[in-house]
């Protein structure tokens, strides 16, 4: 659907005021616009529809005010729609932040993350910390591959293809992929490759095929759009926290769950003031949208 959406990427950078874009604000254009595709929202129903969405986090941010002030103000209607009863910035972003601790980061590396606390790390840190937490629990989970060539980081290789690794200066690694196995009943497959012709055979996950098995099985259970005790995901994607437990009490606009998808974070608010009766989905589990997330009592 990417044609809809550079339409309505248009029409998401007119509803914002024709901001300036940078990264971030470019990026909140972009999620906004994506957000609406998949929501089936446009002009005309953006504000009657939006009212029970949660938006996306930079979208969030922008009309927060995190990224300054743009010039002639916001657009007060949508950032009414998109706040939800929250109360925007009237100054410089960073006249708000908290000083910054760097002997403080640096024992968090050293101590809890296992990391060397160099300045880099450490600024890395300061900067990002969820993408540098992020970043370590994949090199401690897969290793470094930065090493390794662009198309093979992103898509992995086919069977029968080869690729070199310089994993140090003078030392290269010759990968070649043998075969791909059928997945057994434990959901796993058998991979065979080659490391400079020496034959190794691995099992692998496949994570996929719990996913595949939902979704041609209908196992899914999607919220009710016009129950407010149904809380559903305003996008596919993974959910990457959820925030409750069943018996918890919430409050009206309180965050639930946090889901993510193509680098666009939503936060999942609570609609109303209420207790948690189910949680059906876990970290990490592959969400449709609409499909229901939290069920409060």
């Amino acid at each position: 659907r990417f044609g809809e959406v550079k339409e309505t990427f248009r029409d998401v950078n007119d509803l914002f005021g024709d901001i300036v874009k940078v990264t971030p604000s470019s990026k909140a254009v972009g999620d906004m616009a994506i957000f609406m595709v998949q929501n089936d929202l446009n002009r005309e129903n953006l504000f009657e529809k939006g009212k029970n969405l949660n938006f996306p986090d930079s979208v969030v941010a922008f009309f927060k005010g995190m990224m300054g002030q743009p010039l002639g103000g916001f657009p007060k209607d949508l950032q009414e729609l998109v706040l939800k009863g929250e109360e925007p910035l009237v100054v410089r972003p960073g006249e708000v932040l908290e000083p910054e601790d760097f002997g403080k980061i640096e024992k968090l590396l050293a101590d809890e993350l296992h990391d060397e606390p160099n300045i880099r790390n450490i600024l890395s840190y300061a900067l990002y910390p969820k993408v540098y937490k992020d970043y370590l629990g994949s090199v401690a989970e897969y290793g470094d591959l930065s090493n390794l060539e662009s198309h093979v980081f992103f898509y992995g290789l086919n069977e029968g293809e080869t690729s070199e690794v310089e994993i140090e200066e003078g030392k290269i690694l010759i990968i070649k992929l043998v075969s791909v196995g059928k997945i057994d009943s434990d959901g796993y497959r058998s991979v065979t490759f080659e490391i400079n012709g020496n034959r190794r055979e691995i099992l692998i996950e496949d994570k996929g095929i719990g996913e595949r098995q939902n979704v041609v099985s209908g196992a899914a259970l999607m919220a009710d759009p016009d129950d407010e005790s149904e809380i559903g995901a305003s996008i596919p994607g993974t959910v990457m926290k959820v925030l409750v437990n069943e018996g918890d009490q919430v409050k009206k606009n309180q965050t639930v769950a946090i889901l993510e998808a193509m680098k666009m974070e939503t936060n999942l608010q609570s609609p109303i003031d209420g207790s948690v009766e189910a949680v059906p989905v876990k970290e990490g589990q592959q969400v449709k949208a609409g499909q229901l997330i939290i069920k409060l009592g």
